[in-house]
């Protein structure tokens, strides 16, 4: 996420869990046990948390997937559990007295020297039962649905420390057996909003981390789940040309075809969000796209089968690039769909784009 103090704009039970162990038990199913085991997890009561200021909602379903944070705080080389106490006491302060909420965002958070601390109230009780979930306020339109994990620590270029890692697999491999949650359904935050946590370093292990989760339970690895692309300014290259193209599409015809996200793309992302009330960022992720990519079919052209024809070819399946839908381009468009396990009408939707540009 962001830093703490510039953003969270979005974002009880006082035991600490112990690992289970079995005894007599043979090494091959003591070591999943043990990996798929209860982590510790200071609740709240044990960090000194502040009571809720509000009810805390507790749904009578369980959690359906994953989501992975960074807390865009500094690294820090404090790992003590003193410091991972002062830390979740801090992000309740600023969720309560900054942001106006009744508690802190996430359900827990990791802090870098691998210590787990429960965030909201009831969050503990929540993943223990296995059939409840705590709604919280850490990813829009997701939190009642959703697990989050507040990962300490800025990991745009840097990644997690090993006890950090460790202790996030141990969690999410937890999370997973008790509310019986597939290993693919873990995401980032910004699989689903407009931001660039968990940072590109974190987000781009996040492949690694399913397929630890899914070792840890005896599980066979599941293909990743496809997601929109987050586009940065800096970023260059074909996806960023097809955003131009798009932005241009819907009327935004000062932004250069360059293959650059400078500061004329930066501009329109920026009035697009503020256009249907998303937090302004200036990225081009996972809230743009669907408003970017109108479904196109047979007969159309503009940009926005430019757009298509350069995300076709770049996946070997075309190379027209005149901006003109015709029956090729159709053809070409049902022949990814059903390369994707997509329904094959030759209608890009936004479900083709979204594989399209994975």
């Amino acid at each position: 996420m962001e830093p703490i103090l510039a953003r969270r704009t979005l974002l009880g039970s006082g035991l600490t869990l112990t690992a289970l162990g079995l005894v007599g038990a043979s090494p091959a199913l003591a070591s999943v046990r043990e990996a798929a085991a209860a982590p510790a997890i200071a609740g709240t009561g044990v960090w000194g948390a502040r009571a809720n200021s509000a009810a805390i909602s507790v749904l009578a379903r369980r959690t359906a997937k994953i989501i992975i944070h960074h807390t865009a705080t500094a690294n820090s080389n404090d790992f003590s559990q003193a410091h991972a106490f002062a830390l979740s006491r801090s992000i309740q302060n600023h969720h309560m007295d900054v942001n106006g909420w009744l508690d802190t965002g996430q359900h827990f958070t990791n802090s870098r020297g691998g210590y787990l601390t429960e965030g909201r109230h009831r969050s503990l009780e929540a993943l223990n039962s296995g059939n409840k979930h705590v709604s919280s306020a850490h990813t829009s339109g997701q939190n009642d649905v959703a697990f989050g994990i507040e990962n300490e620590g800025l990991y745009t270029s840097v990644g997690p420390t090993t006890a950090q890692w460790n202790s996030l697999v141990q969690l999410c491999a937890y999370m997973c057996q008790k509310h019986g949650i597939a290993s693919s359904q873990i995401f980032g935050h910004r699989d689903y909003n407009n931001t660039a946590c968990p940072g590109n370093t974190l987000y781009a292990r996040l492949p690694e981390l399913r397929t630890a989760v899914a070792r840890a339970l005896g599980r066979a690895a599941e293909p990743d789940p496809v997601t929109w692309r987050l586009l940065q300014p800096g970023d260059t290259g074909e996806r960023v040309l097809v955003a131009q193209h798009l932005f241009r599409a819907i009327g935004e015809t000062s932004v250069p075809l360059t293959g650059v996200y400078d500061q004329e793309l930066d501009a329109a992302a920026r009035r697009l969000e503020a256009k249907h009330g998303i937090p302004v960022s200036g990225l081009v992720g996972a809230e743009t796209w669907p408003l970017i990519t109108a479904p196109v079919k047979v007969g159309e052209r503009g940009d926005v089968v430019r757009a298509l024809q350069l995300l076709l070819t770049a996946h070997g399946v075309a190379n027209r690039s005149d901006g003109v839908l015709d029956g090729n381009t159709a053809t070409g468009v049902r022949n990814f769909q059903a390369r994707s396990g997509l329904r094959a009408d030759g209608v890009a939707t936004a479900d083709t784009w979204k594989h399209l540009l994975f």
